[in-house]
């Protein structure tokens, strides 16, 4: 007797969400040519079924109908069926995500999409109850076979929809970026702020890192103590929420209430990755231990839980695990009953309940408890007349105890493929944690994993792949990893002075000019001409959880144009940042990248060389301020390089600080430095 009654084709696919199906009664395909041309070939409708391994409704989902046999049936006898990753295929993700927002309004995973055997889609949501699901297969089906008119008269409708979403009109406008266009953009952006529990006043609460990224700059740079303390204070309130895991350290990726208290309990690399970034860069503004301590316990988190032995990180946690009873639940191994923590604190319990909020303020159902902080730990050490350090202490105590507790439970399913545009994220984000805190352990790790990056991922056209799992990299990369493997090579430049990095970020650079840049609207599409054409072919501009790969780019040809005085990269960034002003002046929540861009055109952007045997030093000195609006190049030996050339003395250590080609005299001291710099 075989293990399994079913198996399809997804058994012999390497990703886990995949691999999830493969045993379903569905005859699932994975997306290619062989389950596309059966489709033309017995002009079958398919359905195309998207989703991610930590994905909670896709779970929901699997269960109640695609493990079905009679919902197999019905899916079987009239479809083809194909099963997709979307962290895998974003593209794929991207053009059918478009065709349900176009059609219903709204999307999310899973997504269900029907389509014609063209690939063209006629129909399509996000999670349906099995009975609703078989319901709507059937109607489908009995159209396609009594009317197909109809259905291709719509498709043909839908698809030039698709394709005009993600057109970029051309800004005809003479190019004049204001800081008075940034100012207005964030005072519409603050009319939605939630000044009381932090972020904005929607639910759920999603904790897009890179809008705080700017919005910390900003107030930096404007000086806005208003708008400083409301970043300070949403950051400290996410990290306070149970949405942060205040046991194993990292964070959710989402809240499903307004104070951050009970999360949609998956953990995924990029939010960890963006928001070490954040917390970091918030610590050199504010000097709060906590912040430190969250970058510190999210980094042990991924070391411990999303890391393997190459050095690459995993892509994410699922919310769901089993219960004691072995019930499949979500956030079961992270919630806390009374007793349980009674159990395991013993006298300590009554302290901690207060700390942790083990009450109705903590409660979230079913009798379990989300940790959710509300003071700040001094604060709490005053009211209830404890000694700081001594309770430290405590707490370090507390959490060992319960992690090593928490071990023992089942764990949540590892998605451990490795994508290469979230792996650069969190290069990026030790490299930003060595910046800040000097840790040489994170040095260390940021360096094996570009180096990882460098020897797996990036072949020898100087083109990248996508994923990796078991030695075996399939899929041809995206903008979104180019991009962000450019950026983080940059950073590990600027962090170490090694020109290797810079040099493969403009070779990577060259690379998307040469195959994902569209000369007529000066924006790169997100999938290269090298690679299969899907239905449509998208471009993304704008910033979301992840900020859009157009953005980064831009930014990298800001800087690369610097480093190795590259005027059409230059003409290229400032072209791409016209060209979306008018989303902007829209919806500046969800530019924010493009509006960091645009700070560096109005106001002085420096660019910092440190050239000297003593460059490293100076290097680290400097970067123990906060000053977002510079680029740092060095060298400890002679060089013919750009921004380094005839700038070398043996017997100093020097410091240029330029702005638009034009130099301060050099200086040796740091703090004379920091004054040309303001």
């Amino acid at each position: 007797m075989k293990e399994h009654p079913y198996t399809n084709e997804l058994v012999h696919e390497t990703s886990p969400y995949l691999l999830q199906h493969a045993h379903n009664p569905v005859d699932w395909q994975p997306w290619g040519e062989k389950a596309l041309s059966q489709a033309k070939n017995e002009n079958k409708l398919i359905i195309i079924s998207i989703g991610y391994a930590a994905c909670h409704w896709c779970h929901v989902m699997e269960h109640e109908s695609f493990e079905d046999p009679k919902v197999a049936e019905v899916m079987n006898t009239n479809y083809i069926n194909i099963k997709v990753d979307r962290e895998e295929r974003p593209d794929i993700d991207q053009v059918y995500m478009n065709a349900i927002q176009l059609m219903t309004g709204s999307g999310g995973w899973p997504l269900n999409i029907i389509a014609l055997p063209d690939g063209r889609p006629v129909w399509g949501g996000t999670y349906f109850p099995k009975g609703n699901w078989i319901e709507a297969l059937q109607q489908v089906t009995k159209l396609y076979k009594t009317q197909p008119e109809k259905l291709i008269e719509y498709a043909e409708k839908l698809d030039q929809g698709i394709k005009a979403v993600d057109i970029v009109e051309i800004n005809t406008e003479e190019i004049n970026f204001k800081k008075e266009f940034i100012d207005t953009a964030v005072k519409k952006w603050s009319t939605s702020f939630d000044y009381q529990k932090g972020g904005t006043k929607k639910v759920p609460k999603f904790m897009m890192p890179n809008n705080y990224e700017f919005l910390l700059r900003y107030a930096h740079q404007t000086n806005d103590k208003d708008l400083i303390e409301y970043v300070k204070s949403t950051l400290t309130k996410i990290s306070y929420g149970g949405i942060y895991d205040h046991i194993g350290g990292g964070f959710a990726r989402y809240s499903t209430d307004a104070k951050w208290h009970v999360p949609h309990f998956e953990k995924m690399l990029y939010d960890n990755a963006q928001l070490v970034s954040l917390y970091s860069n918030a610590y050199l503004t504010t000097q709060d231990q906590w912040y430190k301590d969250v970058v510190y316990e999210t980094l042990n988190f991924v070391a411990r839980e999303l890391t393997n032995e190459e050095g690459a990180f995993y892509s994410s946690l699922d919310a769901d695990s089993n219960t004691p009873s072995g019930e499949l639940e979500e956030g079961a191994f992270y919630v806390w009953t009374k007793e349980e923590l009674k159990e395991l604190l013993k006298n300590d319990y009554d302290l901690f309940s207060k700390y942790y909020n083990i009450n109705s303020y903590g409660l979230w159902e079913k009798g379990n408890y989300v940790l959710i902080r509300k003071d700040d730990t001094q604060k709490f050490c005053d009211v209830h007349n404890i000694n700081n350090d001594s309770f430290q202490k405590k707490l370090t105590e507390w959490k060992t105890t319960l992690l090593k507790h928490r071990e023992k439970r089942p764990r949540p399913r590892l998605d451990d493929k490795t994508l290469t545009s979230w792996n650069a994220l969190m290069l990026k984000a030790y490299l930003d944690a060595y910046r800040v805190f000097g840790e040489e352990e994170f040095l260390k790790i940021a360096i094996q994993n570009a180096t990882f990056i460098k020897n797996k991922q990036l072949k020898s056209d100087n083109s990248l792949f996508h994923n990796y799992k078991n030695d075996k990299s399939t899929i041809n990369a995206y903008l979104e990893d180019y991009a962000t493997v450019i950026e983080a090579f940059i950073v590990l430049y600027q962090n170490t002075f090694d020109h290797e990095w810079l040099d493969i970020s403009k070779k990577l650079t060259d690379y998307t000019l040469a195959h994902f840049y569209d000369n007529k609207t000066s924006i790169f599409y997100f999938t290269s001409d090298q690679d299969p054409k899907l239905i449509a072919r998208t471009t993304e501009t704008s910033d979301n959880v992840i900020p859009a790969s157009n953005s980064i780019m831009a930014k990298n040809l800001f800087l690369l144009s610097h480093y190795y005085n590259q005027a059409k990269y230059k003409e290229i960034s400032t072209s791409m940042l016209h060209n979306i002003t008018s989303q902007i002046k829209d919806y500046p929540m969800g530019y924010s990248n493009w509006l960091d861009l645009m700070l560096n055109y109005t106001s002085n952007f420096y660019e910092v060389v440190i050239v000297g045997q003593q460059a490293e030093h100076k290097l680290v000195e400097i970067n123990k301020m906060y000053i977002p609006n510079k680029l740092l190049a060095g060298s400890t030996s002679d060089s013919e390089r750009e921004l380094l050339k005839n700038r070398f003395s043996e017997e100093r250590t020097l410091i240029y600080v330029c702005v638009n080609n034009s130099c301060k005299y050099p200086v040796e001291n740091i703090n004379e430095a920091f004054k040309l710099l303001h």
